[in-house]
């Protein structure tokens, strides 16, 4: 099978590990990623990244001149594209810039100049009602029209594209996986040394943003009623909470809990998580975003959890978004923004070593099944299956 993915999200060599397993499933498999020949990330990353043609076997990534530096939406390739459908001529093609993606209208006609018969498919994260106006709503539709199948982030994403009246398949999976020979089991005993950390520490950890959205009050609310509990709070990352969050502590008597790390290297993440007795992910559903076509926040996946279970760390997580589907039995989940429900939570694993690692095994357990690259690759594959062997059977019977 002939695969094209298309997305600036590869232009980071890191986030193509899913994709590489792919193309080693099984003989016959060839990938190919698309990738602009320039793109501006923005962020912490505001710099102009050059994409560059890599080949390993049946896996390579081409950059092809782009539109658009910065906008996944507006993002469309130049006429290199061409030659490249031409002489690969791909059995499948996904796009994984949205239903409204220019990118993925463009190859949705070149598909059809081009006579390549291949399925189309578009990647989503977006799991928020939306209302578009015209032109926009025009070309989703035409999109939506096209699609042979679509991929989803998360469930409300899939229920959101069947209200606005997509019949076809839609396979719920993450863009991403996890790397299970970084993110794995693996005492740090020198990194507890130099952050403080003793062995009989029971440390709630978060890794993320510091904002209000991914409610670290709450987890300092909820912390602040357990003081009569032995614990400590790290917290890997960056953002505008932090001076409150350490004025918070103070004015709780438990400034001398809390280590706060600045962000590392993602290399160096699993480090930290291997230090944590239990990750919390707190996530709140917000209506304080605002864009063109909708408004709110909830957390779209929570990639973090995942990377947590493959460590064989327990983790919590609130009910916001997609972050119950993720956890399911494996963890425990309490509703977004209740600090006593989140309280009781921390409380059930400080208390119950043997609770806190029956669910550290059973998350590490479904992140290997479910949630590596390769067992993504695998899911990916068969769902492409699943759409070409569907075509094949629609041609037969148009034979009859």
């Amino acid at each position: 099978m002939k695969i094209l993915v298309a997305s600036h999200t590869y232009t980071v060599d890191l986030n193509c590990e899913k994709l590489r397993a792919l193309s080693q499933l099984e003989p016959g498999i060839e990938v190919t990623v698309v990738v602009p020949k320039s793109w501006r990330p923005g962020g912490v990353q505001n710099k102009i990244i050059e994409s560059q043609y890599r080949e390993e076997g049946t896996f390579r990534i081409v950059p092809i001149s782009n539109f658009s530096q910065n906008h996944q939406g507006f993002l469309t390739f130049g006429a290199d594209l061409i030659s490249l459908l031409r002489q690969f001529r791909p059995q499948v093609i996904q796009v994984e810039q949205g239903s409204r993606g220019l990118a993925y209208t463009q190859m949705i006609v070149l598909n059809q100049l081009l006579g390549l018969k291949a399925k189309n498919l578009f990647f989503t994260w977006w799991n928020l009602p939306y209302e578009l106006k015209l032109p926009v709503a025009l070309l989703e539709k035409y999109n939506l029209d096209h699609s042979h199948g679509i991929i989803s982030g998360n469930q409300d994403g899939a229920e959101i594209l069947r209200q606005r009246g997509y019949k076809g398949a839609i396979k719920v999976m993450p863009q991403l996986g996890v790397d299970e020979s970084l993110f794995a089991p693996k005492s740090q005993p020198d990194l507890a040394t130099k952050l403080g950390i003793k062995s009989d520490d029971f440390i709630v950890g978060f890794v993320g943003r510091f904002v209000p959205e991914k409610g670290l009050l709450t987890l300092l609310k909820a912390l602040a009623t357990l003081q009569d509990k032995s614990w400590k709070l790290l917290l890997l990352g960056r953002g505008p909470l932090k001076e409150e969050l350490t004025k918070i502590a103070t004015e709780n008597n438990i400034r001398d809990r809390l280590i706060l790390v600045e962000s590392v290297p993602h290399n160096e993440v699993a480090s930290y998580i291997n230090l944590m007795s239990t990750l919390v992910l707190p996530s709140e559903t917000s209506d304080e975003f605002k864009t063109l076509t909708s408004v709110g926040w909830k957390e779209q996946f929570g990639h973090v959890l995942i990377e947590a279970m493959a460590c064989q760390v327990p983790v919590i997580g609130s009910d916001s978004g997609e972050i119950p589907h993720v956890i399911g039995d494996a963890g425990l989940v309490f509703p977004e923004g209740n600090a006593k429900a989140l309280a009781d939570c921390l409380a059930q694993l400080i208390e119950k070593p043997n609770l806190t690692q029956n669910l550290g095994e059973m998350g590490y357990h479904k992140a290997m099944v479910k949630y590596t690259n390769k067992a993504l690759a695998k899911q990916q594959f068969e769902f492409y299956q699943e759409l070409v062997n569907e075509g094949r059977r629609e041609e037969a019977e148009g034979r009859r």
